[in-house]
């Protein structure tokens, strides 16, 4: 089982005041192509589709013309949930009818858990889809009164999905939406709540071969590499100058041990920090880069 796994897209986004539309629609070009020459079984996004709950039209546009390409073009099965920043209503638009171009789309918990299983040559991989839900949400929605903070409401989520699927014994796959305890922050998340409370612990994902999750920017891995964030498409703060954005591209054997390879893409202009004194920043030749995102940190002392 090869699949792709992405998330934080954040269409729409604002950077500085700079609209990022123009840089999102050239790195989304890389990865439909990117999509095409690897031939996945599956592509996995794992939520923030958008930055705000309701985006500007030129966002909804992008993201119309790319998963239109990916199921269309691509021909290839998308596996879709909402993250903190998306709105569930309307993100989930015209999702009954898209799931018969096999683009799956899940933004709320349900009573049941909601599973898409896709077939290799050793048989069924179950990929199950968890969006970002708060707990008064996983209540309401999901019918589960004992989520009172984020680590027990997706621990009400996951044991449900184990009470159908322990037993089987067959390929698991998780994709949420989470701040698990332990990863990397950047400056460019939302905070889910406040003073810790939004934590979840990485040992609720045990069980599953690979759980696929969004919301931190910083791509990384727990619990022996099987708990991932792919990180976001593009670097969001000056504090994400020195990572490197990509995707994930899993390959899954018969006993659900995974390989996973970063593929970085190329930014149609980099955020870089750069350092000096003044004058000296002032007098050094421009290079090939000169239309990116600067910072500048200066070592001057005194009044400039």
């Amino acid at each position: 089982m090869r699949f792709i796994h992405t998330a934080d897209w954040h269409l729409g986004r604002l950077f500085y005041e700079m609209r990022l539309t123009e840089d999102q629609a050239h790195i989304l070009d890389q990865f439909i192509d990117f999509a095409r020459d690897a031939r996945p079984d599956a592509i996995v996004i794992a939520g923030d589709i958008y930055d705000r709950a309701i985006p500007p039209p030129e966002a909804v546009e992008l993201l119309d013309t790319v998963l239109a390409r990916l199921a269309l073009d691509v021909k290839v099965p998308i596996l879709l949930i909402g993250g903190n920043h998306d709105s569930p209503q309307r993100l989930s638009f015209a999702r009954t009818l898209l799931a018969r171009l096999n683009l799956h789309i899940v933004t709320l918990p349900g009573s049941e858990p909601s599973c898409v299983t896709i077939h290799d040559d050793h048989g069924p991989v179950d990929f199950y889809l968890l969006p970002y839900a708060e707990p008064p949400v996983v209540r309401q929605y999901a019918g589960h009164s004992g989520a009172v903070d984020h680590d027990s409401a997706m621990r009400c989520c996951v044991d449900a999905i184990n009470k159908l699927t322990s037993a089987t014994g067959r390929r698991r796959v998780l994709v949420g939406h989470a701040f698990v305890a332990g990863g990397s922050e950047s400056e460019s998340e939302r905070p889910l709540s406040i003073g810790g409370s939004g934590c979840v612990d990485s040992a609720c994902f045990d069980g599953f071969d690979y759980v696929a999750l969004g919301h931190l920017h910083g791509p990384q891995s727990m619990r022996n590499g099987r708990v991932r964030y792919s990180g976001s498409l593009l670097k969001y703060s000056f504090a994400e100058a020195s990572h490197v954005k990509g995707v994930h591209l899993v390959e899954m054997d018969q006993a659900g041990n995974c390989q996973v390879q970063t593929v970085a893409f190329s930014p149609r202009r980099d955020v870089r920090v750069l350092r000096g004194l003044l004058n000296q920043l002032l007098a050094a030749p421009m290079d090939d880069h000169d239309d990116d995102y600067l910072f500048f940190e200066l070592d001057d002392d005194g009044a400039l």
